[in-house]
């Protein structure tokens, strides 16, 4: 089967589910672009549905040579392509993929001493993409996202995560069923906050389990973390007095991997 127009339902039914997160969450689909990005969804068990491909860029044989398992191919012609695909980078494929989502409950541990990192109401899914290259740097064992504003299969977040959303174990949830679901499994909490309770970062022992919470740089976290955590900052030296979140998440979940290094 040759697409060749961009008025096909197949290609309406893809630039939709790129745009709508409504249309996504219903249909339980979403979109990758990119080999790299694509055999990272494999790597993290994802199911691919469909593939498209322009076979100037990628042929049939190089797809079945990573994707294994039996699926639908669908070669596209350029134009097509050009208008499906986001980067010109893309590398000739573009995959139509099932979600899937870790319940909290499901949720397990292979450490007594689990480093995770949560975030509370983050929309900017660049800010998001970015937490999660961070997570997979720091190999942390989860990430909680506490009501985000965006869906995790947001194209943007995708993109900006360089595929990290795949393999980084990530469950949504609300803030206080986190919060009792860490207390229960007794990880230590930290909160992120300009308080005049908190205390400088580096004099905190994060070599238990230990969750480092984290909010937008415009409102904070919400009180209920800063009641049942450890406020912890980030002195500034200049004239600012934060950083973007995901440059702070950086910082304090780096630090917990320096100390467990130096106590390992």
């Amino acid at each position: 089967m040759v697409i060749t127009s961009i008025q096909n339902q197949l290609i309406k039914k893809i630039l939709l589910l790129k745009n709508k997160s409504r249309l996504r969450k219903s249909e339980g689909l979403f979109i990758i672009e990119g080999l790299r990005e694509l055999v990272l969804a494999l790597k993290g068990n994802f199911e691919i549905d469909m593939l498209l491909f322009y076979p100037k860029l990628i042929s049939e044989k190089e797809i079945k040579k990573i994707v294994k398992k039996q699926t639908e191919l669908i070669e596209v012609s350029k134009n097509v392509f050009e208008k499906l695909a986001y980067r010109s980078t893309t590398e000739g494929i573009i995959a139509l993929v099932k979600s899937k989502k870790i319940r909290l409950e499901d949720l397990k541990f292979k450490t007594k001493k689990p480093l995770i990192l949560v975030a509370e109401a983050l929309e900017k899914p660049g800010n998001i993409g970015a937490l999660l290259r961070t997570a997979d740097a720091a190999k942390v064992d989860c990430v909680l996202i506490v009501n985000p504003k965006t869906d995790l299969f947001n194209p943007n977040i995708i993109r900006s995560s360089v595929g990290c959303v795949f393999t980084t174990r990530i469950v949504i949830g609300k803030a206080d069923e986190i919060i009792t679901f860490l207390k229960e499994n007794k990880v230590q909490l930290f909160a992120a906050a300009l308080h005049k309770d908190s205390k400088n970062y580096t004099k905190q022992n994060y070599t238990k389990a230990t969750a480092i919470i984290v909010g937008t740089e415009a409102t904070g976290l919400s009180d209920i973390w800063l009641k049942e955590s450890k406020k912890i900052k980030i002195p500034m030296q200049g004239e600012i007095d934060s950083l973007n979140v995901s440059a702070s998440a950086a910082i304090l979940v780096f630090e917990a991997v320096r100390q467990r290094e130096i106590e390992s």
